[in-house]
């Protein structure tokens, strides 16, 4: 227990720092020699027996284990090697899992990546993408009918509700949407 305290302890203080530095501050287990923003293949590495995948956690992340089943069977077949997914239960016990050396490939969320390359050595190479393409996502302005709101504007000295900070489409994307094409900015506006 004192293991996993401890790596969960470096995994938050980690995020907290980075919460206050500026956008990349890689973490001094790993290297960047080539200057491309993301952690550089470490000297040492590990070959484990049994791949372990995640992917971003939802409410119920034992329910992806099924959605994810034909890329896990695929993904061992590719690698000779066993495959299990791994329900991670927040995007904090994912990333220190990877940081722990007990994820291997994971599916995070994009507002996490940057926290996951730099606290666990993260290396993004694939986004999510289908037969049109990249996939993407669009905001939308939820409210309730009697409230006047017709217009983005209309939120001006208002209350609005996000999720949580990490979160590139709940939190960080309307968040520079709303203050660069509206001029609405939280705490200001």
């Amino acid at each position: 227990m004192p293991f996993v305290r401890r790596h969960l302890f470096l995994g938050l203080a980690c995020a907290v720092a980075l919460a206050t530095l500026p956008a990349f501050a890689l973490d001094v287990r790993y290297t960047d020699v080539d200057g491309d923003l993301v952690a550089d293949t470490p000297a040492k590495t590990i070959d484990p027996r049994t791949l372990m995948f995640a992917y971003t956690p939802g409410e119920d992340p034992a329910l992806y284990t099924r959605v994810w089943d034909a890329f896990l069977q695929h993904l061992a077949r590719a690698t000779a090697k066993q495959v299990r997914f791994f329900p991670a239960q927040s995007n904090t016990a994912q990333i220190e899992a990877m940081r722990a050396d007990r994820l291997h490939i994971a599916g995070f969320a994009t507002g996490s990546v940057p926290i996951a390359v730099n606290c666990a050595g993260f290396v993004p190479f694939a986004i999510m993408g289908g037969e049109r393409g990249i996939l993407g996502y669009e905001m939308e302005i939820i409210t309730y009918p009697g409230s006047a709101i017709r217009t983005p504007a209309d939120l001006k000295g208002r209350k609005l509700a996000f999720t949580s900070p990490t979160s590139n489409s709940g939190f960080k994307a309307p968040s520079v949407l709303l203050r660069g094409e509206f001029g609405l900015e939280g705490e200001r506006s």
